[in-house]
């Protein structure tokens, strides 16, 4: 048995990819190894459905800062507890680990989900981006191991600080299991009501940014011929590059093909599931989830030909260029026309997302953790 602990910040409050890798992955470790504890510590805790199981569990030990600032506990006085606790490993789960727990007993891996800020800079306020930039590299290089969650993103840090390949294994994430399971037709009509979803449409998933590339889907929209036009239904949200999106639809009168959908995260399933095309042109991604979930709802993607996309998508997703709306439009129409090229895509996708099951990917990352604590005999040496 290990003792585990966690930084849990992103578990407990962060409703996207950090939050949705934290849990996923929590839930998988205690579902199939339930015999290690497992402390999840946070400087704060949001109470709602996603967090539900890990704040009623038996399995798990929430841990909050007992005084003092949240921030300052989860960098520096978080070390107390970890030795209180017997923690023999830490992780982690997003890019971050405390300062100075390589002085500890305590053996640490951090989690690197994406270096976007260091490849596209010119997207963050460059306080944003000196901040990142000091606690990621920290982290890589005082960490025992770190977890890269694509090839893309291990090939971006073994670049950008200079970390030696050995140092950093590739453990792939998973979806929650809420999207391998299918759904009935009536779930999805009383869903269609709720959502006002039209009977036929394409999907996308994710923040409203640019690095998204929602423009380039509208605009790929507006290059189809009118047999082929489809409604756009989008899900998630965003500030001022929705506002230039909408722009862009007034612009050319074609609002009444976009529908902008706040879709909860039980809902959301369905809606994959009876989504005619799935929709992710990113320009970067450190992985790119929404592709996994809709891999495993059968439904087609076509996403971009960069970055980590291919390792999400493999066999199963058509890939274009996201600079190319041209390409988008030309996938669109391919895989509206061609029924036994949809029907090889779907196959392929689905065969290739079974590599992306909780139970696999649980495993890996276990034999890690014995691998990096030395089997779990580590005691935690006193902090002075």
């Amino acid at each position: 048995m290990l003792r585990i602990g966690y930084d849990a910040k992103r578990l407990f409050n962060n409703f996207t990819g950090l939050g949705n890798y934290s849990r996923t992955l929590l839930a998988n470790l205690a579902e199939y190894y339930p015999d290690n504890a497992y402390f999840l510590y946070s400087p704060k805790i949001t109470r709602n459905d996603e967090t539900h199981f890990f704040l009623n569990s038996a399995l798990f030990n929430v841990q909050l800062p007992k005084r003092g600032p949240g921030a300052f506990w989860r960098s520096f006085g978080i070390k107390r507890d970890l030795h209180r606790h017997k923690i023999q490993l830490f992780h982690g789960l997003s890019h971050e680990i405390p300062f100075g727990l390589e002085k500890t007993n305590i053996r640490s891996i951090v989690t690197i989900h994406d270096l976007i800020f260091e490849r596209f800079p010119e997207h963050y306020p460059l306080i944003d981006r000196k901040i990142y930039s000091f606690k990621f590299r920290y982290a890589c290089h005082h960490a025992g191991h770190i977890v890269a969650i694509s090839e893309n993103t291990k090939r971006d840090i073994i670049e950008f600080y200079d970390i030696a390949p050995e140092k950093i294994s590739v453990i792939y994430q998973s979806c929650h299991e809420r999207y391998m399971v299918e759904k009935s037709r009536k779930t999805f009509e009383g869903l269609r009501r709720r959502y006002q979803l039209p009977e036929n449409y394409l999907l996308t998933v994710g923040s409203i940014t640019v690095r998204k590339n929602l423009m380039g889907i509208v605009r790929a929209l507006k290059m189809l011929p009118e047999s082929n036009r489809l409604p756009l239904v989008v899900v998630g949200r965003g500030g001022r590059h929705r506002v230039r999106v909408e722009a862009f639809l007034r612009k050319n009168r074609m609002e009444h093909l976009v529908h902008f959908a706040d879709v909860s995260f039980e809902d959301l399933p369905a809606v994959y599931q009876k989504a005619t095309v799935f929709l992710y042109p990113s320009f970067y991604e450190g992985f790119g989830i929404p592709i996994l979930e809709a891999l495993f709802s059968k439904t087609p993607v076509i996403t971009s030909n960069v970055s980590s996309l291919p390792e999400a998508g493999g066999p199963g997703a058509h890939l274009v260029n996201p600079e190319n709306p041209e390409e988008i439009a030309a996938g669109i129409e391919k895989l509206l026309s061609d029924e036994a090229y949809r029907r090889e895509l779907i196959e392929k996708g689905y065969a290739h997302a079974q590599q992306f099951r909780g139970e696999p990917l649980a495993a890996q990352m276990i034999n890690l953790y014995v691998k990096v604590a030395g089997g779990g005999n580590t005691e935690p040496e006193p902090i002075t």
